[in-house]
This record gives C-alpha cells, sequence and structure tokens, in this order.
C-alpha cells in the first residue's frame, strides 16, 4: 500500500510539473509585451515632437484570438502615427496568408501602414501574390525605396530594403547583402532625419556606416530562448549567443531597434521571450 501511494504521488507530480510547463509556455507564446521607447535627435522637426511609431515585426502567420483582436487593441491603445512591419508576416512552412491579411487590414484602420519584407516573403514563392494583397489594402510597401513623411511644412524620410534572401534560396547559401548596401547608399542622405526599415539587425555596421538615424529590425526573434541576465540563446544569421536580438544598439549616430517579434519559426517555443510590439515615440532636441 505504501509503495503505491508513492507510485501515485510521483505520477502527480509529473502531471502537475507538465501542466505548469505547457501552462507556461502558453502565456509565454500568447502573452504580448508593449515596449515603450523614447528617442531624441537635434534632426527632427519640432513638427514631429511626439510622433509615435509602432512596430511589429515576424508575425510568421500567428494567431492571437479572434481576428487578431488582442493583437490590434494592444496597437490601437497608444494611438501611433504610423505602423512599421519589419517582414516575415507569413512563415514559408506554414503559409497562410489570410491570416496574415486579417492583422493588415485591422492595422490599417489604426494608422498608415509601412512595410518591407522579410527572408520568409523572399523563400514564399509568392512574393508577387503577397505584395499585391499588401498595396490593395493600402499598405505602403518600401522594398527598396523611400517616402517622405509630411507634417504642417516640416519633413522627414522612411526608407527600406529588401531583404537579400531574394538573391539566395536557403540559409545555407548565407546572405548576400551587396544590393541592399547599393541600395542603402542611394537611399541615404544624411541632411534628413531617415527611419530605415530592414528586416536584418546583424547588417547595423552597413546601416550605421551611412549615418541612419534610425533603423527598425526584427529576424532574431529575442533569441528564441531568453536566458536572464545574459540575453539570447540563438538567432538566424547570428548563431549562439547573438548580439542583435531585443532592444536598442547604438553605433556613431545610428540607433538600431530590433524587435524580439510576435511568432515563431522553425523552433516552436519561446522562453522568458513573450510576443512584442515596440512603441517608439520621437522627439526633437535642440
Amino acid at each position: 500500500m505504501h509503495i503505491r501511494n508513492r507510485k501515485i504521488r510521483i505520477s502527480l507530480t509529473i502531471v502537475m510539473i507538465g501542466l505548469i510547463i505547457t501552462l507556461f509556455c502558453i502565456w509565454q507564446n500568447n502573452d504580448i509585451i508593449t515596449t515603450q521607447i523614447d528617442y531624441s535627435n537635434f534632426k527632427i522637426p519640432s513638427e514631429f515632437n511626439g510622433y509615435t511609431i509602432v512596430q511589429v515585426s515576424d508575425l510568421h502567420n500567428k494567431k492571437f484570438g479572434k481576428n487578431q483582436e488582442p493583437l490590434l487593441k494592444k496597437i490601437q491603445a497608444v494611438s501611433p502615427d504610423i505602423i512599421v512591419v519589419t517582414g516575415d508576416l507569413i512563415d514559408r512552412r506554414k503559409y497562410d496568408l489570410d491570416t496574415a491579411m486579417v492583422f493588415i487590414n485591422g492595422a490599417m484602420k489604426i494608422a498608415p501602414v509601412y512595410y518591407v519584407s522579410g527572408n520568409h516573403e523572399a523563400w514564399s514563392g509568392d512574393y508577387k501574390n503577397i505584395s499585391q494583397k499588401l498595396l490593395s489594402s493600402g499598405v505602403q510597401i518600401l522594398d527598396d525605396s523611400k517616402v517622405r513623411l509630411i507634417k504642417e511644412e516640416a519633413m522627414i524620410e522612411i526608407l527600406g530594403l529588401s531583404d537579400p534572401d531574394f538573391l539566395t534560396s536557403s540559409y545555407i547559401n548565407g546572405t548576400n547583402s551587396s544590393k541592399l548596401e547599393e541600395q542603402l547608399i542611394h537611399l541615404s542622405d544624411d541632411s534628413v532625419f531617415q527611419i530605415l526599415l530592414s528586416h536584418r539587425p546583424e547588417l547595423f555596421d552597413l546601416y550605421a556606416n551611412e549615418n541612419i538615424d534610425i533603423i527598425f529590425s526584427g529576424h532574431a526573434h529575442g533569441g528564441q530562448f531568453r536566458i536572464p541576465f545574459i540575453g539570447g540563446l540563438v538567432a538566424p544569421d547570428q548563431g549562439l549567443f547573438p548580439k542583435y536580438t531585443s532592444g536598442i544598439y547604438t553605433k556613431n549616430q545610428s540607433t538600431l531597434i530590433v524587435s524580439r517579434g510576435l511568432g515563431n519559426s522553425i523552433i516552436p517555443v519561446r522562453i522568458f521571450n513573450r510576443p512584442e510590439i515596440v512603441v517608439v515615440t520621437i522627439h526633437n532636441e535642440r
């Protein structure tokens, strides 16, 4: 009888531990964090003081409730002036453009949306269709282009770079950034405050070389598993203990903001790395 009771206690303990781990993983993968960042730069016109930008990255077809309502409500709550999407709306392994477009159509009701491609769009084999759907919804696609943002008589620029994996076919082939570098040289203008959207944080040196003021990136998924007080464990194109996974990085006059993203791809679980939207409020510094 004593042995039987002991076995029951062990079994219950195992079940409880399994339940706790399962609930923890569900929470880690579905409870969205809003990260607030204040950014100041003397190049920002005073008319843009308090201008608010929401960054969404690496959705990977992830569903947050019915019609993406929890995600959209988080964005709506901060009343952004614009929403920037830094790639991987879809996942090439579980391709579902309809789910991505539910988010996009909801976001367009909140604020103008500016988008650049990620490696999963590049590898999807369906980017022509993806871009057509985005354009028909009113999204401004910034692959290798830029636009002016006008407020009263003041102007800043937002530019974007097409993902370099349009020139490759898999991770094995590495990243060909030659076209990206050429486009950035063509688009950059140090006399104007410029916001860059580019999926790849590991190319920060390239952005900083052109003195881009602020860069929004994703791709690293926060390092997937974050080790407290250390950081992310692994990221594509950066390997183990990657340098750029989450938050703010600076070099020269450039500031890189890396979103931990919202969804998952190869690895289906996040640990100490809840999905994130980033909210940046820009200020004139005079």
